[in-house]
């Protein structure tokens, strides 16, 4: 039976579409290139890294001069045309089956309903699979829309979304709630949905993808993003999501090992808040990408809370208060490929 494979099984390859100045990073595209190169430089101190970019030659020149080069033989670069970066919500969904065998999910990425350019970026897939580049059966399911950073699998048959991103505008209406329910179910082939009800991060795009709010880890735990201060505008949903959590249960009926991630203190750009969030790590092989915004006490209490539930695993901090300009964070910038 094939399952949508979670995170912290072993991983062939992990991709990161790069920035450059046709993106929405040109106005801080050195910040967030040096981000992107600390990224470069975690993900292939552990295991193959796919860089997605229209400017390989540059890409690969601009690596050569701060990673090793054992690390630089651990990096394969595709030439594409890109709109963006954001991988997780682009890149290939992943289905493998007791025997190994995998299922490479291709779904339209429409920019988060409609609201940016992405017709560019809903094509890398197909040129990352006629290339060569990524191994697996191609499925195509470009006539529904679906975003990585909107679902989370434990890897035996349930998958966590927020009824705030799958019912947002310009996804997949008119289908209803238990339609769309019944596609997930058939294209992810999950045996159930779990849905969010609650959760939203000033600043996000996404309509409040899983990947900012809860995570699933081994032996049936949830990591979440907490909020303390009743004076803070999130306090009254976030709560609301975590009182819905303690009423959750897995398959077989017990309930969720839950762990609370710290929120952020609030960063602002231009008098916008930003969505900075704990909950946007990514899993290597090995390690553990945890986003950080300069705030000790709370960086500290977000690693804390990661080594719980993965305490056989590096922590690998990345300075995230550049990605968050755009709205997004480390999971946001990635995608991980499966042996």
């Amino acid at each position: 039976m094939n399952n949508m494979t979670p995170e912290w099984e072993k991983q062939n390859m992990v991709q990161l579409t790069w920035p450059h100045e046709d993106t929405d990073w040109n106005y801080c595209l050195a910040d967030i290139t040096s981000t992107y190169v600390d990224m470069a430089r975690a993900i292939s101190s552990h295991e193959t890294l796919l860089i997605v970019t229209p400017y390989p030659e540059q890409v690969k020149a601009l690596l050569g001069m701060t990673l090793a080069d054992w690390q630089m033989k651990n990096i394969v670069f595709h030439r594409c045309p890109t709109n963006d970066t954001w991988a997780r919500d682009h890149g290939f969904i992943t289905l493998k089956d007791e025997d190994g065998n995998i299922q490479l999910l291709d779904f339209c990425f429409n920019g988060w309903g409609e609201k940016f350019a992405a017709n560019l970026d809903n094509a890398i897939n197909r040129s990352l699979y006629d290339g060569g580049m990524v191994v697996g059966e191609y499925v195509d399911n470009n006539d529904f829309v679906l975003e990585g950073g909107s679902i989370e699998s434990d890897g035996k048959g349930t998958v966590f979304t927020t009824t705030g991103c799958l019912m947002a505008p310009n996804r997949n209406q008119p289908l209803t709630q238990a339609e769309i329910e019944t596609e997930l179910k058939r294209r992810l082939c999950a045996e159930r949905i779990v849905w969010i009800d609650y959760g939203h991060l000033e600043g996000d795009d996404t309509d409040g993808h899983i990947d900012t709010l809860v995570r699933i880890a081994p032996n049936d735990t949830l990591l979440y993003i907490g909020c303390d201060d009743k004076e803070d505008e999130h306090y009254d949903d976030l709560h609301k999501m975590e009182e819905q959590l303690k009423e959750l249960r897995t398959a077989d009926g017990r309930k969720y090992r839950l762990l609370k991630l710290p929120m952020a203190d609030a960063i602002y750009e231009d008098g916008e808040r930003l969505p900075a969030t704990y909950a946007n790590y990514l899993l290597i092989n090995g390690a553990v990408l945890v986003p950080t915004y300069a705030q000790l006490e709370n960086d500290h209490k977000a690693i804390e809370v990661i080594k719980e539930a993965f305490p056989d695993r590096e922590i690998i901090c990345i300075d995230s208060r550049t990605i968050i300009r755009q709205h997004g964070s480390v999971h946001c910038c990635t995608m991980q490929y499966y042996l």
